[in-house]
């Protein structure tokens, strides 16, 4: 015996708006990461840190002193080696896509349970 949904015809959906929306910001994100890599060749990305004691500097006239140092700084008696700062503020990334992805999977959850209450 065949099975009648093999036989049927499968029509292609089409996309829903939400849908689009996603992959056209997708896209526009991709972009705007993209292009200033691609179109300002051999130019220097540089932190607002040192841009803003840059700035600094120049308004007052003297080199900038910060006002505070970094705790973990001075519990070590020095500056923290480049890895060691790349491995916390990537623990941070970390942390914060958790946070945000735990409240995002609340608020899906939430939106599933309200139709299926809905439907009852």
């Amino acid at each position: 015996m065949a099975n009648p949904s093999t036989n049927a015809v499968k029509t292609k959906k089409p996309m829903s708006k939400d849908k689009k929306t996603v992959i056209i910001l997708l896209v526009v994100v991709a972009l705007l990461a993209l292009i200033p890599l691609f179109t300002l060749k051999g130019a220097e990305f540089g932190g607002s840190d040192d841009a803003g004691s840059q700035m600094i500097s120049q308004v007052q006239g003297k080199e900038y002193t910060p006002w505070a140092t970094p705790v973990l700084e001075q519990l070590i008696g020095g500056e923290l080696p480049g890895e060691v700062e790349s491995l916390l503020f990537c623990v941070q990334t970390g942390i914060g896509v958790g946070i945000i992805a735990f409240f995002l999977g609340r608020f899906v959850e939430r939106k599933k349970l309200g139709k299926e209450d809905q439907e009852l």
